[in-house]
């Protein structure tokens, strides 16, 4: 059967990641995107690093299942390509500078009464209002600005999450509001306006560790890898020199862990010991105590005696490790994904429906789609060639 966004067409202003990011999972639904970019350079992003057969890690990550088209938004005759463009598109993405698409007469409020169905997502740094409105906001200094980095790190040093968790926020819930949208839409016949902020989205993440603070009560330490507030749940080395993620969630777990594990069954008794909260405040004792018993034995004596009492723990893997994940691979996971470089491998998307397939297509190069776009918007070849040569597309 058709994915269900089969016949939704999102037209997309949008670069870095949280647009793109979010815009390809609504592709990889069946919606067709058309990203909008800028002439011979496009996206910047594509320029970030060359690590993938020399394109960028972040853009073939980010923009697989989409069509590209470029446009200079700024040139005199982009009005009637955008107008033909909207006229035919149901959703509206954007995450350019703050008050860019205002200026150039495309906000919501100028679109809505031409397009009264077209859902408009914009997507930024700090919202629409408020004294953070106009500032510049890049992924880790919202991570900054959301309290993420106070609570990550060591208590010596803070430590920026290793992804663009600020971004990526942003991007899960500018896709679940689009989606809600259409839903809404199919009620009302009515488009209407999304604003999706990294700062918004990153606090909605940030829940345990504020509420963990409320009303003025002591915040989560920095911990590293462990847990910030249960234990024992953290890292702890192998005699063969790799990492095991140890995770203990009650006290059931932690009696079988001291009988089963540690074969220490007196530590159920010790007081220092006798709830988690006690065992958290007394970590350094009790982190002493499980690593004299891991050093003792490697990674796979280690995991053989977790399987056998049934506690939870995991791996420390690197990227060829997950590459190569045993799981993934049963699980059928990596596909080959056409790129302008060659193909590359990729992952499903991980939302398994068993009533559709993902639509997954090749990730474009910079304006692949253009002319086969507006021919179909009905320029005709010697509109589009003049287009070429005036700088519009």
């Amino acid at each position: 059967m058709s994915a269900p966004l089969c016949g939704i067409t999102i037209v997309s202003l949008e670069h870095a990641i949280a647009a793109p990011l979010c815009t390809r999972q609504l592709a990889e639904l069946g919606a067709r995107v058309i990203k909008i970019e800028r002439r011979e350079t496009g996206d910047f992003a594509r320029h970030y690093d060359s690590r993938v057969k020399g394109q960028s890690s972040h853009f073939i990550w980010t923009n697989r299942s989409k069509q590209s088209m470029t446009l200079d938004l700024k040139h005199d005759d982009a009005s009637p390509v955008l107008a033909r463009l909207l006229k035919q598109a149901d959703v509206l993405v954007q995450n350019l500078a703050p008050g860019a698409t205002t200026k150039m007469g495309l906000a919501y409020e100028d679109l809505h009464t031409q397009y009264p169905q077209l859902i408009v997502c914009n997507i930024s740094g700090y919202g629409n209002d408020g004294p953070y409105q106009s500032k510049k906001a890049y992924d880790l200094l919202v991570q900054a600005e959301a309290g993420f980095l106070s609570i990550t790190g060591t208590d010596d040093e803070m430590v920026k999450s290793g992804i663009s968790i600020a971004d990526i926020a942003a991007a899960t819930q500018a896709h679940a509001a689009i989606l809600a949208a259409l839903i809404q839409r199919s009620k009302t016949a009515e488009g209407s306006r999304i604003d999706i902020s990294m700062l918004e989205a990153m606090v909605e993440w940030m829940g345990f560790p504020l509420y963990y603070a409320y009303d003025g009560a002591e915040p989560p330490n920095r911990s590293g890898a462990d847990h910030a507030s249960i234990y024992p749940y953290g890292a702890f080395n192998t005699s063969d020199d790799r990492v095991i993620m140890l995770g203990l969630q009650n006290e059931r777990e932690w009696e079988i862990f001291c009988r089963e594990v540690l074969a220490q069954e007196d530590l159920l008794a010790d007081p220092r010991f006798s709830n988690n909260a006690l065992r958290s405040s007394n970590r350094e004792l009790l982190r002493e105590i499980i690593q004299n018993l891991f050093s003792s034995l490697n990674a796979a004596q280690a995991s053989a005696k977790l399987d056998a009492a049934k506690i939870a723990f995991a791996n420390v893997n690197a990227m060829q490790d997950v590459w190569n994940h045993p799981q993934l691979k049963s699980l059928n996971r990596i596909v080959e994904t056409h790129t302008p470089a060659g193909i590359v491998k990729s992952f499903l998307p991980p939302g398994n429906d068993s009533s559709y397939n993902p639509t997954l297509s090749a990730v474009p190069s910079v304006g692949e789609h253009t002319r086969e776009i507006l021919a179909e918007l009905g320029f005709d070849t010697q509109e589009i060639d003049k287009f070429y040569t005036n700088g519009l597309v």
